[in-house]
Formats: C-alpha cells, sequence, structure tokens
C-alpha cells in the first residue's frame, strides 16, 4: 500500500478517530501535561517580576550610582566618597531617556537611643516626597511616612521598632560619629514604622528627611543617587548609556539586580525547582502516552500483521503509527495551550494568596504570568514527549513477525 505523505496523514488521523476512548485519554494526558507546564511557568514567572519590583520599590531603585569605590568603603571612611554637587548631577541624569525621577540619598551609621538602651543602626537621608514615590512596597504597620514638612521625623523597621519597643510617637536621639572624631546626636519623633521586602533590611534601617540628615552629618552632599525608570525592563539599556558617560568621571554604576543579592538566590531556587517540576511532568506524559500507545498497538496487533502480509514494509508500519502518535501529540499540545492560557486567565483573576518568601517580610498574591515563548515551548514539548514515547512501542509493531501477528486475538 503506497500512500503519499497527504493520504498517510489521512489514513493515520482516521485511525486516531477510530480509537475514540482510548485517544480521548492519551489527549486529555497530553493536554493536561502541556497545561501543568504552562501554569507553573507562568507562576514561576510572575514570582521573579513581583519579587523583582518588591526589591526595587522598597529599597533599591532600578539603578544606583555612587562614587567609585562607595560600596567597599563605605563602612570605613563614608566622607570619602560624598558626591558634592548632587543636585547637579540629578539635572543631568534626568535628561537621559526613559528616568524620570531620580533621588539623592544620604547614608550614615550611627546607634538610635531611646533613653533605656541604644541599637547600631545604618540610616538614611531621603526625599520624602520622591521616596513616597518610589516606596510602593513599604508596607506602614503603624503610623506614616514621612513627609516634606517632618524636620524632625523619623521612620523606623519593624525590627528596630520590637529591639527598642518604640511605636508612632516616640521621642528617640541619633548619635552618629563625623570624620573628624566629634559626636553629633539629634533628636527625632517616630513617625512610622515601615515593613519591607526585607526581613534583615527592617532589623537595621532607619530614615529621616534628607536636610536633617545632613545637619547630622555637616555636609549638603548626596552618597546615592536612585534611579527610578518608566520600565524595568529598560534598566540595562539605561545602564549601559549612563555607564559610558558616568565612569570617566570617577562615578559606579549598580543594578537592581546586583544590589539584591536576595533575588539572586531566590531566583536560582524557584529555578531549580521549576525545573524538577517540568521534569516530573514530562514524565508522567512520557508514561501515560507510553502506556496508551502499547495498549492501542497490542489491539491492533492483527492490522499491523495483514498490512505486512499485504507487502507493506516494516519502515512503512513505522511511519504510519509515529503519524498518528505526532497528529496525537500536536492535537493534545494545542489543546493543552489553550486550557494552560483559559486556566491562566481564571486564576489571575482570582488571584493566588502567597506567604513571604524566605527572608522576606510581606506576603503577596500571585498571579499566572503568560510569556508567548513558555506557551510555545509548552506545547513543544508535549509533542516531542509523545513522540518520544511512541517509538519504542512502534518499532516493536513493525518488526514483528507475520504469522505471529496474525494469530494474535485467535
Amino acid at each position: 500500500m503506497k500512500l503519499g505523505f497527504p493520504q498517510r496523514v489521512s489514513f493515520a488521523l482516521r485511525n486516531v478517530f477510530r480509537q475514540r476512548m482510548r485517544s480521548l485519554g492519551t489527549l486529555a494526558a497530553i493536554s493536561l501535561g502541556v497545561a501543568g507546564l504552562i501554569l507553573a511557568g507562568g507562576f514561576v514567572q510572575d514570582i521573579f517580576v513581583q519579587l523583582g519590583e518588591a526589591v526595587i520599590h522598597s529599597q533599591s531603585g532600578h539603578i544606583q550610582i555612587a562614587r567609585q569605590g562607595y560600596r567597599e568603603g563605605r563602612t570605613r571612611s563614608p566622607d570619602a566618597f560624598l558626591i558634592a554637587e548632587p543636585d547637579t548631577l540629578k539635572q543631568k541624569l534626568l535628561e537621559e531617556p526613559g528616568v524620570p525621577m531620580v533621588l539623592a540619598r544620604l547614608g550614615f551609621a550611627g546607634v538610635i537611643n531611646n533613653g533605656k538602651r541604644d541599637l547600631g543602626i545604618i540610616g538614611e537621608g531621603v526625599e520624602p516626597a520622591a521616596e513616597a514615590k518610589l516606596g510602593t512596597y513599604l508596607r506602614y504597620i503603624e503610623g506614616r511616612a514621612l513627609a516634606d514638612k517632618d524636620s524632625d521625623g523619623i521612620v523606623i523597621g519593624q525590627g528596630v521598632a520590637r529591639s527598642m519597643g518604640l511605636k508612632a510617637g516616640d521621642r528617640v536621639n541619633l548619635v552618629i560619629s563625623l570624620a573628624q572624631g566629634a559626636v553629633n546626636t539629634l533628636d527625632f519623633e517616630v513617625v512610622g514604622v515601615f515593613q519591607s521586602f526585607s526581613k534583615d533590611f527592617d532589623a537595621r534601617a532607619v530614615r529621616i528627611p534628607l536636610a536633617a540628615a545632613r545637619n547630622l552629618m555637616d555636609n549638603t552632599s548626596a552618597h546615592l543617587m536612585v534611579l527610578v525608570l518608566d520600565k524595568t525592563e529598560n534598566t540595562d539599556r539605561v545602564y549601559a548609556s549612563l555607564r559610558g558617560k558616568l565612569v570617566a568621571q570617577g562615578y559606579e554604576l549598580a543594578s537592581w539586580r546586583e544590589l539584591s543579592d536576595f533575588y539572586d538566590k531566590t531566583l536560582q531556587l524557584y529555578g531549580r525547582q521549576f525545573g524538577v517540576l517540568r521534569l516530573i511532568i514530562l514524565l508522567m506524559v512520557l508514561l501515560s502516552v507510553a502506556n496508551s500507545v502499547n495498549m492501542t498497538l497490542f489491539e491492533r496487533t492483527r492490522e499491523f500483521g495483514t498490512l505486512l502480509a499485504l507487502g507493506d514494509r516494516p519502515g512503512k508500519v513505522f511511519q504510519l503509527i509515529m503519524t498518528e502518535s505526532a497528529l496525537l501529540g500536536l492535537i493534545g499540545a494545542i489543546l493543552g495551550m489553550v486550557l494552560g492560557c483559559v486556566s491562566a486567565w481564571i486564576i489571575s483573576a482570582i488571584g493566588i494568596p502567597m506567604p513571604p518568601p524566605p527572608n522576606a517580610n510581606i506576603g503577596y498574591t500571585a498571579l499566572i504570568r503568560l510569556m508567548p515563548l513558555d506557551v510555545v515551548s509548552a506545547g513543544v514539548i508535549g509533542l516531542i514527549a509523545t513522540c518520544l514515547a511512541a517509538v519504542m512501542p512502534a518499532r516493536r509493531a513493525s518488526r514483528m513477525h507475520i504469522v505471529d501477528a496474525l494469530r494474535q486475538g485467535v
């Protein structure tokens, strides 16, 4: 029986639908596996995106600019890495396309005292109004955020509040040592207690208005210029453009990914977990399809024996079985892609309440973030898995002895 490719496909398609129940079971296994890959991939992708946005909008911004050597030497001699004219630099940075906002920060280390106990802290002088726009992932569990009018206001991390027994309305003193050896101190009122995405940050972080920090440190400078971009996707482009302009002037740049070791480690953790999950789903599809194909071929043994007796070569029988399996895989992959996308939209409309990740404070509502490449990849994996599962049964069926095949079921 000599069949061209279109006729072979048509013949294989009739065979697929002739075994309706068996084919439906196989299609269900394939489509559920593909849908599972899409949902798992979209879930992990959403974790990556939301975790990145949490890091950006609670602490780091998209890009930070400082004097070269600041990150290595800030604890030893922070005064050696001051940006002398931050307002001039800010205006230049705002001219860069895709940079709608730039914030100045002045860092300091010192001691906070409530009259009963002391605690070492890492503080920042910030621009209150601008920081309120950036810090959309900062949650105030007590009090409120800093405002421009708060000349003596201070906000503290949840960990600091717990260690010191502080609440909104309490008065505290900040004590720091200046480079000249003098000790400076200022009195502040706690206006808010915040909770960021990182427990480590909250355990030592305090923020005061930039003007108060300059008064405390007796300078008019800044340590960091924090850039907020219009889109996170533009980070690499803006980073490369600014790096070419600023490195020669003695500045160093760091993107939010470089600033968050926690993000990179979480990315690796979830990436490995998703790789294992993908392997498990692939094995499930392989085993389900292999079992279904084996049962189908066992029931059709006499049919294949008849084809061989009529003169078809074993290769033709093998091609016929593989064509049927490829059609099943293709139909199952398409159904799985549709099922996965529809399920993703429904789940995203409802949301998945998630607990805080390791070493984090804030939970979030997860979505299923559909990426075209992930959807297509899941469909291709389903198709390939189906074809692989059919190779050995098809090879075995095509090499049967004609007499043994014709006796099957007699």
